[in-house]
C-alpha cells in the first residue's frame, strides 16, 4: 500500500474502525488527523464547509491521544477520533457568529455541552462547520462563512442549517461530526449529502441555550458511527434545563429486524412543494424493503396542514423580526438579505395572529404523535425534493415561500419524537435521496436500529464523492 492510498484509507475510516484501531495499536491518531487534514486542505478550497479551522490543536490533541492510548487509558468512547462541531455550538475561545455578518465576534467563555463532552471522552476537534445566517436557511448561504457547497455536485446545497457539516461528513473530514435541528437543519443536509443525521429525542442530549424544538445531533457517514457519538452526547448537562432525565441507554444494541414491526408510509407532507418521483420512487422501494423482511407496512394521512405551517413560519419570523430589528442599524445592515426579508414579514403581525402562530407548534406536536399510535415506526421523505442550487437560499428561491421543504421533519422537532435520515437511493442524475425513520418519543435507539437494518438491506452504495478540483462531482 502506497501512502496516498492509505492516507486516503484513513481519512475514510469509520470512527468505530478507527477506536478498534487504537486499540490495538495498529492505527494512530496522529496519522488519522494527518491524513483528515490532508483531505480537508485539497476540498475545502471549493466546499467551504469549516470555520475556525484549527490544525495545530487538532495535532496536539492527537499526540496527546496517542499517548493515552500508549499507556491503554483513553479518556473515552471517541478518543483520538477528528470531529468537527457546529458553528453555532460555542467551543471555548472562538466566536460565535451564528452564521451572520451581524454579530459581535466575542471569543466563546467556555464549551457548550456538546463540545465539552468530546473534549473530556478525547476527541480531536478539527474545528468548526458553517451554517448560514441564524441557522434559518436550508442552504449554505451566509452572510458570514463563505457559500458552503456539495460534494456530490458543487453547484448544489449541501442543505442547512448544518450545512458545512453535512459537506464535511460526506467528502471525509473525519468520521464524526455535531449538528443542530429545528425543523430539519440535521436531517436535511444528511439527506441531500448522503449521510446519516439523528435528530434526537428533545432533552435527549443537552443543548446550551435550549429553546423549542431545537436539539443537538450526530452527523455521521454511518448508523454504528452516529450511535456512537450520540452516546457521548447524551451525557447529562445542567446548563440544559429541558434536558431528559439520565437514562441508561445501550446505543450500541443496533442488531435486530424487521419481523412483527408496523410501520406507517407517509409520502404526501399535507403542504409546500410536491414530491418529485424519484424520491417517491426511493421511499416506497425502502418501504417494501422492510415489508420483504416481515414488517407490515401501512399508508398514512398527512401530518401537517397549510395552516400549522404558516403559523410556525409567521412565529418564526416574528421572533427573527424581533432580535434583528433589535440591533444597531450598521450591524442590522449585514444580515442576508434573504433573511431581513423573510423576518421583516412579520413586522406588521398583529399579537393574535403572533400567538395563533405559536399555538399551532403545539397544534403539530399533538398531530405527530397522534400519527403514531398503534405503530412502531414511520417513514416518509427527508425532503420532497434533491438539493437545490448552492446560490439559492430557499428551495423555491423566495423569502415569502421559505419552508415549503420541511413538511416532512418539522412534525417531529415539535413533537420531540427521534428521527434519523439514512440514504435510500440517488436521482437519475446522482443526487442522493433521504429516508426519514421516525418513532415513537424517546425511542432514539430504536430509530437507530431501523437505520441500521436499512443499512444492511438496502442496495449497494454508490462511491464517496470526490469533488477536488471539480464543479461538477459526483
Amino acid at each position: 500500500m502506497n501512502e496516498h492510498s492509505r492516507s486516503t484509507e484513513l481519512a475514510d475510516l469509520p470512527a468505530v474502525d478507527l477506536v478498534a484501531g487504537y486499540r490495538t495499536r495498529t492505527l494512530s491518531p496522529v496519522e488519522v488527523v494527518e491524513s483528515v487534514l490532508d483531505r480537508v486542505q485539497a476540498c475545502e478550497p471549493l466546499l467551504c464547509a469549516t470555520y475556525a479551522l484549527d490544525p495545530d490543536g487538532a495535532r496536539a490533541a492527537a499526540r496527546e491521544s496517542e499517548r493515552r492510548w500508549g499507556r491503554g487509558e483513553p479518556d473515552g468512547p471517541v478518543d483520538g477520533v477528528p470531529v468537527t462541531i457546529k458553528e453555532n455550538i460555542a467551543t471555548r475561545g472562538v466566536p460565535v457568529p451564528l452564521g451572520t455578518a451581524a454579530t459581535e465576534r466575542v471569543p466563546a467563555a467556555e464549551d457548550a455541552p456538546a463540545a465539552a463532552r468530546l473534549r473530556e471522552s478525547g476527541a480531536v476537534i478539527l474545528g468548526k462547520t458553517t451554517m448560514p445566517d441564524y441557522g434559518m436557511l436550508s442552504s449554505g448561504a451566509s452572510s458570514f462563512h463563505h457559500l458552503a457547497r456539495n460534494p456530490w455536485n458543487p453547484d448544489r446545497t449541501p442543505g442547512g442549517s448544518s450545512a458545512g457539516a453535512g459537506a464535511a461528513a460526506a467528502a471525509g473530514y473525519g468520521p464524526l461530526h455535531v449538528g443542530t435541528d429545528i425543523g430539519g437543519s440535521i436531517r436535511l443536509p444528511a439527506g441531500w449529502c448522503g449521510i446519516v443525521g439523528l435528530k434526537p429525542s428533545f432533552g435527549r442530549i443537552p443543548v446550551d441555550p435550549p429553546y423549542i424544538g431545537r436539539v443537538v445531533g450526530p452527523m455521521t457517514r454511518t448508523v454504528a458511527d452516529t450511535a456512537l457519538l450520540a452516546s457521548v452526547l447524551a451525557a447529562p448537562d445542567e446548563r440544559d434545563h429541558t434536558e431528559l432525565p439520565p437514562a441508561d441507554i445501550d446505543w450500541a444494541a443496533l442488531d435486530g429486524d424487521a419481523r412483527g414491526l408496523r410501520i406507517g408510509l407517509l409520502l404526501d407532507g399535507g403542504a409546500g412543494l410536491p414530491v418529485e418521483p424519484a424520491v417517491t420512487d426511493a421511499v416506497r422501494a425502502a418501504a417494501e424493503r422492510f415489508e420483504a423482511a416481515g414488517a407490515v407496512v401501512e399508508p398514512l394521512a398527512p401530518i401537517l396542514t397549510r395552516e400549522m405551517l404558516d403559523g410556525l413560519d409567521l412565529f418564526w419570523r416574528y421572533r427573527a423580526w424581533n432580535d434583528i430589528s433589535a440591533l444597531p442599524e450598521q450591524r442590522r445592515a449585514h444580515v442576508l438579505p434573504d433573511i431581513a426579508a423573510w423576518a421583516a414579514g412579520a413586522r406588521d403581525a398583529s399579537a393574535a395572529q403572533v400567538f395563533h402562530g405559536f399555538s399551532q407548534m403545539d397544534a403539530i406536536s399533538a398531530s405527530a404523535n397522534r400519527a403514531v399510535r398503534g405503530l412502531d415506526f414511520l417513514l416518509s421523505p427527508v425532503a420532497p425534493i434533491p438539493a437545490f442550487p448552492a446560490e439559492q437560499a430557499y428551495p423555491t428561491g423566495d423569502s415569502r415561500l421559505p419552508m415549503e421543504h420541511i413538511a416532512f421533519t418539522v412534525p417531529f422537532n415539535m413533537s420531540g419524537q427521534p428521527a434519523v435520515s439514512v440514504n435510500c437511493g440517488y436521482t437519475p442524475d446522482g443526487l442522493p435521496i433521504g429516508l426519514q425513520i421516525a418513532g415513537r418519543r424517546f425511542d432514539d435507539v430504536g430509530v437507530l436500529r431501523l437505520a441500521s437494518l436499512h443499512e444492511r438491506i438496502r442496495p449497494p452504495q454508490r462511491p464517496w464523492p470526490s469533488p477536488v478540483g471539480s464543479r461538477t462531482a459526483g
